[in-house]
């Protein structure tokens, strides 16, 4: 095998798919990723077993051929190259290494066989529909914050990807920790109405939300119930799904909540950030004091004192005081994109409501803590 590459053609894709490979591992091969050339593409391919990417990427093919090479050397040789630089890769010399030249620097790395690297197939996935790329960003932004970080409930480690044909029909979004709830719907694509409800593990949807950063276009989805695909541009991401039942979070959104709070989104999160600071690092707790017109944010801790700030509000039901977590309230106003943000309460003990003034495809519910 031997090419010559531009440098942040060859960045661009290493960086895409060495983020998949785990800094330990105890199975050699799969520290590598398999570079392939051939009529005129370069094709990077890197898996941990549960999820694999390939992406490829136009190159000066001079001769066809295929290596393993160590991932993450690999990529920080070639970060630290000069931009603008070629990079000539040649493996063509037989036995066990790879020589990556680039003007004066030249490297020599040790490779394993290509044909110990494991080819993740995506078997049978009956399921295909197209969705475009900035609605699976917001899918993807807007619930992936409440993904849940407790390995003992693994069902809860992922983003729950349903369709929901009742009423308007709708692709959702589901994720939750216990503590808050993101559901996020959108338009149902053609071809989506008959998949399974599957869990998006959390390391995938960190790695597809890499990959389709850039991308303005189409990304076709193509799943079973323990795999899904996503191709778009050159890339492909194929990933196990997390085998387990995601709860009824129906039961969860509250139903009769009626008292009705409106305030300035940015307005909201500046002063929540401003008073946590004197909440302890632990509970990070916020207390809400809402009376008609207006907000009283407070926090309190022995080590630092007090804080009060307070905002003019929409409200004209009786008052109530509630207490949140600072972070929580501050990762959901960070998803509203209006400027208003609603909370829609019944009392201080049960779980709130928050909505996009303009968004009505976005649901949030929110567990109340004691202050």
């Amino acid at each position: 095998m031997k090419l010559t590459i531009e440098r942040a053609a060859l960045l661009r894709a290493l960086n895409h798919v060495q983020s998949v490979v785990e800094r330990r591992n105890t199975i050699p091969i799969l520290a590598n990723v398999l570079v392939e050339a051939r009529d005129g593409m370069l094709s990077l391919n890197a898996t941990d077993m549960d999820i694999s990417i390939v992406e490829r990427t136009p190159a000066e093919v001079g001769q066809p051929g295929s290596i393993t090479a160590p991932a993450h050397t690999l990529y920080d040789i070639v970060r630290k190259l000069p931009d603008g630089a070629q990079v000539d890769l040649d493996a063509t010399g037989g036995g066990d290494r790879l020589i990556l030249s680039s003007g004066r620097s030249r490297f020599t790395l040790q490779t394993l066989p290509t044909e110990d690297f494991p080819v993740m197939a995506g078997g049978d996935m009956p399921h295909t529909f197209d969705l475009d790329a900035g609605a699976l960003r917001t899918l993807i932004d807007r619930t992936r914050f409440a993904i849940s970080t407790e390995e003992t409930r693994y069902y809860l480690n992922g983003i729950y990807v349903h369709a929901v044909t009742e009423g308007t029909p709708a692709l959702r979004a589901v994720a939750t920790d216990g503590h808050r709830l993101a559901r996020v719907e959108i338009e149902l694509p053609e071809g989506a109405a008959g998949i399974p409800g599957v869990i998006v593990p959390r390391k995938t949807v960190a790695e597809l939300r890499k990959l389709i950063e850039e991308t303005d276009g189409t990304v076709t989805v193509t799943l079973s119930e323990t795999k899904i695909r996503f191709a778009f541009d050159e890339a492909v991401l194929i990933s196990k799904l997390i085998d387990g039942t995601f709860p009824d979070y129906e039961r969860v959104i509250p139903t009769g909540n009626d008292k009705v709070l409106s305030v300035d989104r940015v307005s909201f999160a500046q002063a929540v950030d401003r008073v946590a600071t004197i909440a302890t690092e632990k509970l990070r707790a916020v207390k809400l004091s809402i009376d008609a017109g207006q907000l009283t944010l407070s926090a309190s801790s022995q080590e630092n004192g007090t804080a009060v700030e307070e905002l003019p509000v929409s409200y004209d039901r009786d008052s109530i005081e509630i207490g949140f977590n600072a972070r929580y309230l501050l990762d959901i106003a960070d998803q509203i994109e209006s400027s208003q943000a609603e909370f829609i309460l019944a009392d201080s003990a049960s779980p709130t409501i928050v909505r996009d003034a303009e968004d009505p495809g976005a649901l949030y519910v929110l567990m109340p803590m004691r202050v």
